[in-house]
């Protein structure tokens, strides 16, 4: 009967260690922040070409391949996106065209993103990017188009 009650403790701290270990591994915090802030993740390049060979960012076509010091904030969970990059010639965006500011506002954040940037957008890109081009520092956007849980 002892031996019985100690194969069932061994067995039960075998379970917990490996219970523990395995949550450890998930990265239980990251879980939790990525939750709250909404599966959000940001990604920098130092070119549009560099970036656009990580199949997991998914940079817009309509990016040059010469843009410079790219930074794209992705939501994971979704299809927004807020991105910023240099161009020695913004004219060199010829898949974009001059249109009206998004009416949906950002609900991603960066440190190179100013609050209320998405209104000034006055060029759309593609389909459903609306772009801002400051000097040649451009500056894009593209609305949630994915039902998103509230927080």
């Amino acid at each position: 009967m002892n031996n019985n009650r100690t194969a069932r403790s061994a067995a039960a701290l075998v379970i917990g260690v490996t219970a523990a270990i395995a949550l450890a591994g998930c990265g239980l915090t990251e879980s939790l922040n990525e939750k709250s802030n909404g599966h959000v993740k940001t990604v920098d390049y130092a070119t549009g070409a560099a970036g656009k060979r990580d199949q997991n960012a998914r940079l817009p076509s309509w990016m040059p391949d010469q843009a410079r010091s790219v930074s794209e904030t992705i939501r994971t969970t979704g299809s927004e996106r807020i991105l910023r990059f240099t161009l020695d010639d913004p004219k060199v965006l010829t898949a974009c065209r001059p249109a009206v500011a998004s009416r949906k506002p950002a609900t991603l954040t960066a440190s190179w993103w100013a609050s209320g940037q998405a209104s000034k957008t006055d060029t759309l890109c593609d389909t459903d990017w609306y772009v801002l081009t400051e000097g040649t520092t451009v500056y894009a956007y593209r609305p949630e188009t994915l039902p998103q849980p509230s927080a």
